[in-house]
């Protein structure tokens, strides 16, 4: 059954806020994961984060979401109270005795609250986001009866619920079959028609190409940012591959100036 994006999440204007990083550095117990990170992305930009293992890409998503404090650097054009995170393996009990339906809703409590009263409309627009990604019919199951693929779509439901003007995405498809990411690539798609800036960890780089416009390459430092076809090329591949090679694992934190990272267009 085709996807019904069209009554998924909420088609209402968003702001027109570029996501700038300046100088940024994440990291843990003062060791630098991410570095001297200055890149700026227009709002509703549909960005790629690519680099090789061990690069920061997951660790600059925790701390755009809050997961993880800034070491130094700011951040600005994004509203701590409006953006989505899927991490790269929810911390989610799926034997917990949930069904589909309540664990889908809880992306709404930014609305209703802990202690909200449920209505018919939160209800429809439970049953709107569980067609959207394909899972009709599935309000009542419960999380251990679902696959991979499944579960992975129950968690864009619950994204859609939540209808953030940043959404935050650490590799969604990793484990998933091919009718799913295609499905889950055309969601991402219609965020991006409504305006939503989306930054995504990928690892392929065929479906990079294919399908984001533009990207930020990174080996703990950044490497290149800007269009897609400018960033993937077989020089920055390189030189990723060789920054990240050159790295000691417990190297103090540096006092470099800012990257010269051009600024990224959508």
């Amino acid at each position: 059954m085709p996807l019904v994006l069209s009554t998924a999440g909420s088609s209402k204007p968003l702001p027109a806020t570029d996501l700038v990083l300046k100088n940024l550095t994440v990291g843990y117990e003062r060791h630098p994961a991410v570095h001297h990170l200055s890149v700026r992305w227009p709002a509703g930009s549909l960005v790629a984060i690519v680099g090789p293992n061990g690069a920061g890409k997951s660790t600059l998503l925790k701390a755009l979401a809050g997961r993880l404090p800034v070491n130094d650097g700011k951040v600005t054009g994004l509203d701590a109270g409006s953006v989505a995170y899927l991490p790269q393996t929810p911390d989610i009990d799926r034997s917990f005795p949930i069904s589909v339906q309540d664990f889908v809703r809880t992306g709404l409590w930014h609305e209703v609250g802990a202690l909200g009263w449920w209505k018919s409309r939160h209800h429809d627009r439970v049953q709107q986001a569980l067609a959207a990604v394909g899972l009709q019919g599935f309000d009542k199951r419960t999380l251990d009866t679902l696959s991979g693929g499944q579960f992975q779509r129950m968690l864009f439901a619950r994204l859609m619920l939540q209808d953030a003007s940043t959404v935050l995405l650490d590799e969604p498809f990793s484990a998933v079959d091919q009718r799913t990411t295609e499905d889950l690539l055309a969601i991402i798609r219609h965020w991006h028609r409504l305006g939503r800036t989306q930054l995504v960890v990928l690892h392929d780089l065929a479906l990079v190409r294919a399908h984001f416009p533009m990207a930020l390459m990174l080996a703990r430092e950044p490497v290149a940012a800007g269009c897609t076809a400018d960033v993937l090329t077989p020089a920055n591949l390189a030189r990723a591959k060789s920054r990240q090679e050159a790295f000691e694992d417990h190297a103090p934190v540096c006092d470099e100036p800012e990257s010269a990272v051009p600024e990224g267009s959508r």
